[in-house]
């Protein structure tokens, strides 16, 4: 006799919501891409603005990450402000950063910031990553959250290219430890390439490729094998350069021309182009073994560790309070000498004045010297 057996079949809760979507004609998603997708800020930050209990949905307070909202019936506020997909124009542009200004929205400590550049823009946008308040060079801004975390997030491999100027001679054995890479906080962090592009003569610039995109990467990767970055330049991401864009200037652009340009479609892969590498800069590379580090102090002495981020401003006022307390020394120096000769002067009048009175007051005769005639 001939048995039949059955199996269940089960069916994913992933499947099981988007069969509940299609019956109940409702659409639901992350509350996290849906702040993101209002263009309020990028997906991450959408999760610490939840965690920290800045967003409310249908009045509620929501903390738990991955909670789904309807996006046609759920009312969302972040911070008091309604987050509705309907409002939103998206806003693709890039800016060239100048040094001296920070990337944030705004700074308690009074700093400007890149929002100052772009005030002209009505719809609200907000910078894709950061650089640091001393870095230049390309920042993206949108008020798109699924671009950006397209372009901040490794798993899509958006290739960046940095120009970086150190203190002091880099050697062949020191950008050998810059390819090697080094292991940060977060994990292990390696370029995909580093070269010397120019030599100075106590400095050293050197263009570093990375697929990652963690907080000051860069700087923290040269302080690993004891480099200290005095200017850091982000030139490109993907195929999009700032060469053209003057600091402190930005271009509008289309979402289409800015993921062409930076070598992604529309999904996030990478596309199919003759150069997969991205930007490729005019400059050459320098080649150690043939043309040898220029003479000086080796780029990784502690020399110049007191020029660091942390201790920049620190070593700059000193060196400014150091001036200060010279030019005040010469200063008083040549005040002292100009008293002095005052002084001698006024010393060498009065003795003048005395020997002219003592001859009007009494009437010196004058003096002959010729010897007396004899009488006959």
């Amino acid at each position: 006799m001939a048995t039949t057996s059955s199996k269940k079949t089960t069916v994913s809760k992933k499947t099981q919501e988007r069969i509940t979507e299609t019956q109940t004609g409702t659409i639901t998603v992350r509350l996290q891409k849906y702040i993101a997708d209002c263009g309020v800020t990028s997906r991450r930050k959408a999760e610490g603005l939840i965690t920290q209990g800045r967003v409310t949905v249908n009045g509620n307070i929501v903390m738990e990450l991955g909670t789904k909202v309807d996006t046609k019936n759920d009312i969302v506020l972040v911070d008091g402000h309604l987050a509705d997909l309907n409002a939103v124009e998206p806003i693709y542009l890039m800016l060239h950063k100048p040094r001296g200004m920070v990337t944030t929205l705004s700074d308690p400590e009074g700093r400007e910031t890149v929002m100052n550049l772009v005030k002209e823009i009505s719809e609200r946008i907000y910078p894709v990553g950061r650089l640091d308040y001393l870095s230049e060079g390309l920042l993206l801004m949108t008020n798109d959250g699924e671009f950006a975390n397209m372009i901040m997030h490794p798993k899509f491999n958006v290739t960046k290219v940095y120009e970086v100027k150190v203190f002091g001679s880099v050697t062949e054995t020191i950008i050998n430890k810059l390819k090697a890479g080094a292991y940060l906080e977060e994990g292990f962090v390696k370029p995909t390439s580093v070269r010397v592009i120019k030599q100075l003569p106590t400095k050293t610039w050197i263009e570093f490729r990375l697929n990652e995109g963690r907080n000051r990467e860069i700087r923290r990767l040269c302080e690993a094998v004891g480099l200290t970055v005095d200017k850091l330049k982000r030139l490109a991401i993907g195929g999009l350069s700032v060469e053209g864009v003057a600091p402190g200037n930005f271009r509008l652009m289309s979402k289409a021309q800015m993921l062409g340009h930076i070598g992604l479609n529309e999904d996030g892969t990478l596309r199919k182009v003759l150069n997969a590498e991205g930007f490729i800069s005019q400059k050459r590379t320098i080649d150690l073994k043939k043309k040898r580090p220029q003479p000086g102090t080796v780029a990784d002495d502690e020399t110049f560790v007191k020029f660091r981020r942390e201790t920049y401003f620190d070593s700059l006022k000193l060196i400014q309070d150091n001036k200060a307390l010279v030019s005040d020394k010469i200063n008083k120096l040549e005040t002292q000498v100009y008293v002095e000769e005052q002084r001698s002067y006024i010393e060498r009048r009065k003795k003048v004045d005395q020997v002219k009175a003592d001859i009007k007051n009494h009437n010196l005769a004058k003096t002959s010297f010729r010897p007396a005639k004899s009488n006959p």
